[in-house]
């Protein structure tokens, strides 16, 4: 299975953020997060995770990219887990069993998202609409290798 880890390509997130993700932590949309939100309710760094930010599980903070990568039965279970107690403590769900339905249901879905090569990067856009909260999954393209401009060529002395 595959699922989506933070990655962090420099320091920006740290200035961006909330709270900055750390580098490696396994990652959701999070956007459940702002489905009781009033885009002018949010302060800047709130507004900048609405807009582009990964939701990481160990630390609950953000991270402007992900890259896809190969997570085991364990570790996506473990992910479940944390996410549910995280959902129970502080997204008011009736019971465990309830967070836990919710949040299974939220891992599957970023899971999903997944469907690209390993080490594919990854970045959200979302937007407030009038039906709710549009979210764009978007591939960022392996950078090239630059060409180079062959400036001379070896010739034979014949």
């Amino acid at each position: 299975m595959k699922f989506p880890r933070t990655i962090r390509l420099d320091i920006s997130d740290e200035n961006t953020f909330p709270l900055a993700a750390s580098p490696d932590e396994w990652a959701l949309t999070g956007t459940f997060t702002f489905a009781n939100s009033e885009p002018h309710q949010l302060s800047n760094k709130e507004q900048l995770a609405f807009r582009n930010g990964w939701l990481g599980v160990d630390s609950f903070g953000r991270s402007t990219f992900v890259v896809v990568a190969k997570i085991s039965h364990d570790q996506f279970e473990a992910v479940v887990s944390r996410l549910a107690g995280h959902i129970f403590e502080n997204y008011g769900a009736p019971n465990m069993l309830a967070a836990l339905d919710a949040a299974r249901s939220e891992a599957n879905y970023t899971a999903n998202l997944c469907e690209h090569p390993l080490d594919t990067m990854l970045r959200i856009d979302r937007e407030f609409v009038e039906a709710g909260i549009k979210e764009r999954i978007r591939v960022i393209p392996k950078q090239r290798e630059a060409m180079h401009t062959k400036i001379w060529t070896i010739e034979n002395d014949d």
